[in-house]
């Protein structure tokens, strides 16, 4: 896989990114940490480790993930979480279909027959079938589990879509934006770990609201 680098956004993940660099230490890939200067303890737990360091300029999760995107310069691309909840041996998976089966984007489910969760909540579950509903009717976009960011994607491509949102609103904004491309998008079954350490940071209502916001706003308006 040394087409491919890894874009992991970080913020207090002393005790997992450690574990997860580790793991990936087995395959033969590119990463960039994306966190913020301030953050020292999680930047001294990974001082060891071969990875490209991208201090955060702005602030949210999507502006960090735009971040790492326009710092890759191999063929491919994935967002790979830094709390241990991406099992990364369905890298492999995606990584073929995007390099053997002419796919442009892959995206994991939690949704599909062969998945699961041990970190989804009701409140989450709810939240994903209402979004990715909302996905199918108004962009006809096939995507099971479209809150669920563990991408891989091919670089030339992504950086076609221009992406500005800069919260947990990219999550919908990168599949909405390929899909309006004409790219061909696909998913594989992911079985989501529990985190190693730490809380989500997502909050349901605020960003659930946020995340509807820019649906419509992507439906009614070119971005």
């Amino acid at each position: 896989m040394d087409k491919l680098t890894l874009i992991i956004p970080a913020k207090h993940e002393k005790e997992s990114l450690p574990k997860v660099l580790e793991d990936l230490k087995k395959y033969s890939l590119k990463i960039i940490i994306i966190l913020e200067e301030t953050d020292i303890e999680t930047i001294n737990a990974i001082k060891s480790y071969d990875c490209k360091i991208c201090y955060q300029i702005n602030k949210g999760y999507g502006d960090a993930l735009i971040q790492g995107i326009l710092n890759v310069q191999t063929d491919y691309f994935c967002i790979f979480n830094a709390d241990g909840s991406f099992r990364s041996d369905e890298l492999i998976k995606m990584y073929n279909k995007l390099d053997s089966e002419g796919k442009d984007f892959v995206f994991g489910s939690r949704y599909e027959k062969g998945s699961s969760s041990e970190d989804d909540t009701i409140v989450t579950y709810i939240g994903n079938i209402f979004f990715s509903s909302f996905g199918k009717i108004f962009f006809s976009l096939n995507i099971s589990d479209i809150l669920y960011t563990f991408v891989m994607g091919k670089t030339e491509k992504v950086k076609k879509l221009d992406l500005k949102f800069k919260d947990f609103s990219f999550c919908v904004e990168l599949p909405i934006k390929a899909k309006k491309k004409g790219f061909i998008l696909d998913t594989i079954p992911s079985n989501e770990m529990r985190r190693i350490a730490g809380k989500k940071k997502v909050n349901a209502i605020k960003d659930g609201l946020l995340i509807l916001i820019s649906m419509i706003k992507l439906f009614f308006f070119r971005f």
